[in-house]
């Protein structure tokens, strides 16, 4: 493959490779401001040390899980998932971790299975991009960055690359939230209102999905319990000490710039692309997020 060919194949694939950085502005209509950027509180933001001290960041969707996210702030704070591993790894589907042997108690007040949170009802999308899929009738964002899909009744969150459902068992099981998997292939949105996404991976999802696969029980687990990923710690950035808190912003949609943006996405004009696709799909329009400096 020639140098020009790679460039124009890294011109193409930049813009959605990384959920972190900040969007790809194609017009100066869709360049965010500086008041479009918001701070995700800390107590929002889930911090992941695997071995070798990398790290994945997660931003916790307290407000449409919030049983979950309940559940999943006592896990952190009692330290439960120290010493526990990512044991499931299934090519074009999630990373999974959690106590692979399910006989870890749960901390005290940790729900065993709360409500399901699978859905809502109403639609709480802003900004008027509600183009249909195949699994939703209506598709947009909330005001605070989350993309949702949604029919003439209810809403929920997507199975998007990156999202962080709470894994279960068959109904009536909710999961506790003591193992989480994150989507690391296409989009399974079959998924969808069957399990509760309580979040989504903001920053480090490349060490999760370039993790080996698993072969066992066609599900992608690591049958030889050496090959599981060690996780050294999971807290909340609201334990860690000021200095060493990551801050996080996400790009608010409730703006006309971000309605410009989404419409760049729809018809991408810089020079790689000769054909406009003339629409985009909710999970190839998430809103961006970025970290900043400290007291940034």
């Amino acid at each position: 493959m020639s140098g020009s060919t790679l460039a124009l194949l890294a011109l193409a694939l930049a813009a959605p490779l990384s959920i972190a950085a900040p969007a790809l502005a194609q017009t100066s209509e869709a360049a965010a401001l500086p008041e479009d950027w918001r701070t995700i509180p800390d107590n929002e933001i889930l911090v992941v040390t695997l071995k070798n001290g990398h790290q994945v960041f997660i931003r916790l969707a307290a407000r449409y899980a919030p049983a979950h996210v309940a559940n999943i702030r006592k896990l952190a704070e009692a330290r439960w998932w120290d010493g526990t591993s990512v044991y499931r790894v299934q090519d074009n589907y999630v990373a999974q971790w959690g106590d692979p042997t399910e006989k870890k108690p749960l901390p005290p007040l940790v729900i065993a299975n709360p409500p399901a949170e699978y859905e809502w009802s109403g639609w709480d999308g802003v900004t008027g991009f509600t183009r249909p899929d195949p699994y939703a009738g209506r598709t947009g964002h909330s005001a605070d960055g989350w993309s949702l899909a949604g029919n003439a009744t209810h809403s929920w969150l997507p199975h998007c690359y990156g999202a962080v459902g709470v894994a279960r068992d068959l109904a009536p099981s909710t999961g506790s939230g003591a193992e989480l998997y994150a989507v690391i292939g296409h989009a399974p949105r079959h998924l969808d209102r069957n399990i509760a996404v309580a979040g989504r991976v903001i920053e480090g999802i490349g060490w999760l999905s370039s993790l080996p696969r698993g072969t066992g029980g066609g599900l992608g687990l690591y049958e030889d319990p050496a090959q599981r990923v060690p996780i050294l710690s999971v807290r909340l950035a609201s334990q860690l000490p000021e200095d060493e808190r990551p801050r996080f912003q996400y790009r608010a949609t409730d703006n006309p710039r971000f309605a410009a943006w989404i419409k760049a996405r729809e018809n991408r004009q810089n020079e790689f692309f000769t054909v406009p696709a003339g629409g985009v799909e909710i999970c190839n329009a998430e809103a961006p997020v970025r970290r900043v400096p400290a007291g940034g």
